[in-house]
């Protein structure tokens, strides 16, 4: 069933509100957008806080950016969502927030790469990391530009993530997976480091997305998501410190300031 305008507003406003109380988003960050035909998008509005925004806050802007309609000012981050739609002619829908675990692993230097968990390797692939580009700028959005047509979840470098998908709601839930694979992700380091997956089970898990319906755009490419023989051959340098290591970084930390 085709949705009306009014009926796309109101899920943006759903949206913007379950990011905020998730605390994907603090203040006015984050944007989303709909794609509502093949001119114009539905955008959040700048400096408006996510879980607040009413649906006529919301504002229509054409595929070059320029703003058709509503009281406030576009978001600085447009363009990336506009190369995004013009990148992936299936994308009706793009999300992006600052989940904490997520943005953590970004700002690290760190992809979501490792095969860990079945359902992450089926719904996504992987989550690949995007250059640092300063926001507002065309700086942002180039980093992305080669990995945009190959997934559907990118980290960016000291910034945060975004989601894209069939609908609004999609690209919420690959949102959602993201960040639950980093919480994940960050426990399993913290734990002593992750056990990945063999590649022959990564393999099969790849295999069956069609049997589940998955239309992932990350299927077969090269290293994705790396495997355990990845791992141990080098394919992955190791960030994670062990439980040994953590508990001797604590003791030298303690000793330097006299408390050991």
């Amino acid at each position: 069933m085709v949705k009306t305008e009014r009926e796309h507003r109101e899920d943006i406003c759903r949206i913007g509100q379950l990011v905020f109380q998730k605390g994907w988003v603090a203040a006015n960050d984050g944007n989303i957008t709909i794609r509502l035909d093949a001119e114009c998008i539905l955008a959040t509005p700048s400096g408006v806080c996510k879980g607040m925004m009413q649906p006529d806050d919301l504002i229509i802007v054409d595929r070059k950016g320029n703003k058709i309609s509503g009281r406030a000012e576009r978001t600085s981050e447009i363009a990336m969502h506009l190369a995004i739609y013009e990148l992936r002619p299936d994308v009706k829908a793009v999300v992006h927030t600052h989940p904490p675990v997520a943005t953590g692993f970004a700002s690290a230097g760190r992809p979501l790469n490792l095969g860990l968990l079945p359902e992450v390797v089926v719904a996504m692939g992987c989550i690949p990391l995007a250059e640092y580009g300063l926001p507002g700028t065309p700086a942002l959005t180039e980093p992305m530009l080669p990995l945009i047509p190959k997934y559907d979840a990118l980290l960016m470098a000291n910034h945060g993530a975004v989601c894209y998908g069939e609908d609004v709601y999609k690209a919420y839930f690959r949102m959602e997976t993201l960040e639950h694979f980093a919480r994940i992700s960050l426990v399993a380091e913290l734990l002593g480091g992750p056990k990945t997956l063999p590649r022959a089970e990564v393999d099969k898990l790849l295999d069956s997305r069609t049997r589940y319906g998955v239309k992932a755009k990350s299927a077969g490419e090269p290293g994705c998501p790396l495997a355990a023989e990845d791992v141990e051959s080098g394919g992955e340098e190791r960030f994670y410190v062990t439980r040994s290591e953590l508990i001797g970084l604590v003791d030298e930390a303690l000793k330097a300031r006299g408390l050991g």
